[in-house]
This record gives structure tokens, C-alpha cells and sequence, in this order.
């Protein structure tokens, strides 16, 4: 966390083209609310995994369930999702599209910057009354294992608002001149007032909304640089607001209810894992084993590449902290041996692009908790498809690093092989330590995510005694941020969902699939090229909890196993998300090898072309997905 010196200075170099400094005492209230605020959230990081933990203790060894943990665990979890939000917003965190801010000049994008900020507050003043309207429906509500109100989880969603709102505020002034705030502030205004007099129009317009609402407005607002999930947020209300009479309370009550699905729960915690196994070394062993094992072979450090990011990617809920844990330790060795950059930022971004597939991975989750998909059936679908795309860039680097030199890297003896996987295996145990809890039923997919932490906690003090214990407070913080950003993104979503399902626009989508010739071979050649071009605007989790409920019923109808369609929808996904021109997983592969973007380019088109012949296969062979389905219990 930032001194409040270091916060002063941060404020300082973003302010542009200011010609004074802010006030100290705002500086000084955004440093204190924020400290709070982030205190607030690390520590109910904390409490979750204790209290999901206690409650695995009590059922499977003491045989005396904690009847009230789930709801507890509820409660607390939506308030960590709201204090995530605000922490995650004060850090410039939330997930956003900034490829054409970043293309501008200086001062349009300090426009830009201020729209985005400006378009958040407006948001947050929208949706503080609904809130409180919310909060008070939910008073008169008991929770009956803890015999206590509902308005003590309820009250998260209008406190966290004003939080939000008033840190937007401050954001607004300390990063943004008079001179580019103005141009932003004016611009929202006459948009507030071309809706406010354009209302009775509107309400005559029917379906045609939904196309100027979450087709324009998300369009502009994603392009311009504003969050996704304020975008998903301010289309929302925008459209029930201008076009229906339908109270906006009960969107805020489909949004907390989508943010605080317990399944949910295994967000945070599989963040904090990811965060863990860096911290205790693990990561590092695991690829020094692989380094030993095949670092000798042509092309060999790009297989343990590949293999890395299969053990770890998808659980820290970010692939720039999963390539960020890999690239440093790899990279320098690859370039020694004469790969090129661009062919190293080019097999990092194809290896990003179809992990998320290998469990436990949040994206399976999210499709678990938005879809109705068994989270334990998704996670043995995963496998095999991911071996199978994994498979054929193997053959990509095999054919391209023919000619490399091996002359400088003599093989590992049998002794250091063994030296390094003995050091690994606690590493190694990992995954089959998290698959083995689910299988077995000693804990839920949202519990599981707590034994890994206490196994990692283990592992990285008493096995391999390395554990820097003052990064364990910022890592919390991490934690909370990184899950407000997700968890608001699933929440601002499923209100949308909600809002496009009451409009009639599913049940319209449902019958125009089901008429196209072709039936599910068509159905899923659609959903292979939406899903690329979603991939490439929204990263997985957003595209899914927007997609998913509208989108996997019609698969279900044409005849398409639910499983095998998780599987096609999210490799899709991923070619989107780090296919230039528009990938933003492909820009923080290179800003985390620290590669111009453009030298990627061309050692990146045969790995994209791989993958897309590996969805097909997929899409093509419905066994890779479900065969192994039958031996779920």
C-alpha cells in the first residue's frame, strides 16, 4: 500500500496538463479512505478462509457441521465484493478497454481518462436511492440459520456506493485538470439531458432499445475507455430507466444477487492461492523442474513454457499475474539460447489464450455459477481439450525450432533430474491435492480453494521455509481488488441478462438460432466466431456471465452437450483475447516481457491459426469434451 508521500507523488505525475496541484486535504482523504477501505477488505480476505476452513474441519473430521457458515460466509462475501470494488477503483484496476486511449495524444487522452472516471460517478449517483431502497426491502427479511436481519448483508451494496462514489470524485480530482474535466463533464451532461428529454420518444421505440442501449451505449462507453463493468452498469439502468417502469431496486437486487452467489466464493480464494504459490517458491520449482527435464531439447524451454502455464494459469483469476510468474524465470534463459522476442511473446500469448480450460480455473466456475453446469463435470471436461490444444502448439514449436543451437546446453545428469522433482513435488501435489478434495467430497468447489491456501501456507513455511511475510498485507489487498473487479463485472452483468431476458429479446434469440439451416453445426460455428470477436472487446469472465444464460439453454435445445459447449465457447474466447489488432491479452503479454507489440505479430499469426484448427477439433469431436464425463460420482 502506498504512503500517503507516495500517494501525494502518484496524484502529482497523473495530473495532467494541471496548472496547479490539488488541494492536500483531498490527497489526504483519498489516501485515509482508501487505507480503511483496504483494511477492511484484506481482513474479511482473512476471515473467509478461516471460516470456510473451520467449516470443512467441522463436517468431515469433527462430524458437526456449522450450520450458519454458508449464510456468514454469504454475507461477508458480498461485502467483500463491494469493498473489493472500491479498492479496485481507487487502483485503477477495474477491467477496461484502453487500446484507442492509449492510441490518443496526450490531451484527449486526459479527456478520455476524465470521461471514464466521470462516467463511473454518474453511475454510482444512479445507483446510491435504488440501494437504499433495496437496503430497506431487505430489513423486514430474517436469515433463519443466523436469526439475524437481512439488512446486515444488504447494507453492503449502498455504503460500498458511496464509498465508490466518493472516491471517484476524489480520483476525478487529483488525476484530472479543470481542462480536460470539463470537456468530459459537459459531454456526460448533454448525454444525461438527450436522454431526459428523448424519454417519451424511447418508451415508444420497443425492441429497438435494446440495440441503442447495449449495442451503442456499451459500444461507446468500452471504446472510450470506461469499465466494463460501469458500462454493463450505466447501459442498464440507462435502458430500465428511460424505456420501462420498472423499479430500478429490483435491478439492484438481481445485482447483488449475482455478485454474492456462493460458488462465487472460490473467486478470492483461488486469487489468493495464485498469489501464494508465488510468494512460497512454488512456481519457481515447478519450473526449474521442467527446465531440467527438457532444457536440453531443441526448443525444449518453450515446452516447459507451455507446461508452466498449464500448472498455474487460471487460478490467480489473472493471466497478466500468471505470464508475470513465468516470463521473468524463463524468458532471459530463451533468449540466451537465440529466440527471438517476438517468437517469446508470441508462444506466451498463445499459451495464455487456452488455459483457461484446465481446472481451477475461475472462468469454469463463473460458467458453473451463471449456467447451472456441474462446476465437478466442467473441471474433468476441461482436461482433455486443453491436452489437445497444448498438444498441437507442441507440434508448432517442435517444427520451428529445428534449427536452434543446443550446443551451449548439455543435459541434466539423472541426479539433478531428480534433485529438482524432489524439490517440485510438493508443487506438483498441488492440483491433485485441490482435485482430490472435490472428488472425494471432503470439501465443495468453493471450499476446495481453502485447503490449497492452508497446503500452500505449509508448504512455503515448513518445507521449503520461503515465505516473505510483508508482502502477505499487499498480496490481501490484491486479493480484494482483483475479486471487486471481477465479482461487479458478474454483478453489472447479470442485471443486464436479467434486463435483456424480460425484454423478450432471449426467447426471440432462442427461436432465430433454432430456424437457422444447419441446426448445432451451425449454432456452434456461430458461437466459435462470436465468441473470438467477444473475446477480443470482453475478457472470458464478463462475455460469459453476459452471454452464458442466454446462449447455453439454446445449445442445450439444438442438441449440444453443455460441457462440450463450455469448452468451445471458452478456447473461443481466449483466440479473441490475445488475437491483436484488439486482444488486450496480447498487449499485457507484451508489456509483461516488456516487447513492442509489434514485433509479435508475425511469430503470433501460425499459433492463432493452431488454436482455431484446435477449437474445431473440438467443436468437431464432442468426446474430447465428454468422454471422460462418466466417471464423475
Amino acid at each position: 500500500m502506498n504512503t500517503l508521500n507516495d500517494s501525494l507523488h502518484l496524484a502529482g505525475r497523473q495530473r495532467s496538463s494541471a496548472s496547479a496541484a490539488p488541494p492536500r486535504f483531498i490527497a489526504r482523504l483519498d489516501f485515509w479512505l482508501g487505507s480503511m477501505v483496504e483494511f477492511a477488505a484484506a481482513a474479511l480476505v482473512v476471515v473467509e478462509v478461516v471460516l470456510l476452513f473451520a467449516g470443512i474441519v467441522a463436517r468431515y473430521l469433527l462430524h458437526a457441521p456449522l450450520t450458519w457458515s454458508d449464510e456468514l460466509a454469504s454475507v461477508l462475501f458480498l461485502w467483500l465484493a463491494m469493498l473489493g470494488s472500491v479498492v479496485a477503483l481507487r487502483r485503477g484496476e477495474h477491467m477496461r478497454m484502453t487500446t484507442f486511449v492509449n492510441k490518443a495524444g496526450p490531451e484527449k487522452r486526459a479527456v478520455l481518462e476524465a470521461f471514464a472516471m466521470g462516467a463511473a460517478v454518474v453511475f454510482l449517483a444512479m445507483i446510491i436511492h435504488p440501494s437504499y431502497e433495496f437496503l430497506a426491502d431487505e430489513t423486514a427479511m430474517m436469515m433463519p440459520a443466523m436469526d439475524i436481519s437481512g439488512a446486515w448483508r444488504a447494507a453492503a451494496m449502498p455504503v460500498a456506493a458511496v464509498l465508490m462514489l466518493v472516491t471517484a470524485v476524489l480520483r476525478l480530482f487529483l488525476v484530472a485538470s479543470l481542462r480536460a474535466a470539463l470537456p468530459a463533464i459537459l459531454g456526460i451532461a448533454a448525454i444525461a439531458v438527450v436522454l431526459l428529454f428523448a424519454k417519451p420518444t424511447l418508451m415508444e421505440l420497443g425492441n429497438a432499445n435494446l440495440v441503442i442501449f447495449f449495442v451503442g451505449v456499451i459500444s461507446a462507453c468500452v471504446f472510450l475507455g470506461v469499465p466494463i463493468a460501469f458500462a454493463f452498469g450505466l447501459a442498464t439502468f440507462s435502458y430500465l430507466a428511460c424505456t420501462t417502469t420498472t423499479p430500478l431496486v429490483v435491478l439492484v437486487g438481481r445485482m447483488s444477487e449475482g455478485m454474492s452467489h456462493l460458488v462465487l466464493l472460490s473467486v478470492p480464494m483461488f486469487v489468493f492461492l495464485g498469489l501464494l504459490i508465488e510468494v512460497t517458491g512454488m512456481a519457481r520449482r515447478l519450473i526449474g523442474f521442467l527446465a531440467s527435464l527438457l532444457g536440453h531439447v531443441r526448443g525444449g524451454l518453450s515446452y516447459v513454457l507451455i507446461g508452466a502455464m498449464y500448472l498455474i494459469s487460471g487460478i490467480s483469476g489473472s493471466k497478466a499475474a500468471d505470464m508475470a510468474a513465468i516470463a521473468p524465470a524463463l524468458f532471459p534463459e530463451m533468449a540466451k539460447r537465440g529466440c527471438k522476442k517476438g517468437e517469446l511473446v508470441a508462444l506466451l500469448s498463445a499459451t495464455g489464450a487456452q488455459t483457461e480450460t484446465i481446472p481451477p480455473s475461475l472462468v469454469l466456475i463463473t460458467v458453473g455459477s451463471v449456467t447451472g453446469v456441474s462446476i465437478s463435470a466442467l473441471f474433468t471436461g476441461g482436461i482433455l481439450p486443453a491436452v489437445v490444444v497444448g498438444a498441437m502448439l507442441c507440434v508448432v514449436v517442435w517444427f520451428r525450432s529445428r534449427g536452434e543451437d543446443m550446443s551451449a546446453s548439455p543435459a541434466y545428469s539423472h541426479r539433478e533430474v531428480g534433485r529438482s522433482l524432489l524439490a517440485a513435488l510438493p508443487a506438483l501435489a498441488l492440483p491433485f491435492v485441490i482435485r482430490a478434495a472435490v472428488v472425494e467430497g471432503v470439501a465443495t468447489a468453493t471450499e476446495v480453494s481453502t485447503i490449497g491456501i492452508v497446503y500452500a501456507f505449509i508448504v512455503g513455511i515448513v518445507i521449503y521455509r520461503e515465505f516473505d511475510w510483508p508482502r502477505l498485507k499487499p498480496m490481501l489487498i490484491e486479493t480484494a481488488s482483483l475479486s471487486g473487479a471481477i465479482l461487479l463485472i458478474i454483478g453489472a452483468a447479470t442485471g443486464m441478462a436479467w434486463a435483456l431476458t424480460q425484454s423478450g429479446f432471449s426467447n426471440a434469440l432462442a427461436e432465430a438460432v433454432t430456424a437457422l439451416p444447419g441446426g448445432r453445426f451451425t449454432f456452434i460455428a456461430g458461437s466459435i466466431i462470436g465468441f473470438i470477436i467477444l473475446g477480443s472487446v470482453l475478457e472470458g469472465i464478463p462475455a460469459i456471465v453476459l452471454f452464458g444464460p442466454l446462449l447455453f439453454p439454446i445449445a442445450q435445445a439444438v442438441g449440444v452437450n453443455e460441457v462440450h459447449y463450455a469448452m468451445i465457447v471458452i478456447l473461443s474466447m481466449g483466440i479473441g483475447l490475445f488475437a491483436p489488432p484488439f486482444g488486450v491479452g496480447y498487449y499485457t503479454a507484451c508489456a509483461v516481457s516488456k516487447v513492442d507489440s509489434s514485433e509479435g505479430l508475425k511469430p503470433l499469426v501460425p499459433y492463432m491459426i493452431t488454436l482455431l484448427l484446435g477449437v474445431i477439433i473440438i467443436a468437431a469431436v464432442p468426446w474430447i469434451s465428454t468422454g471422460f464425463l462418466p466417471l464423475q460420482r
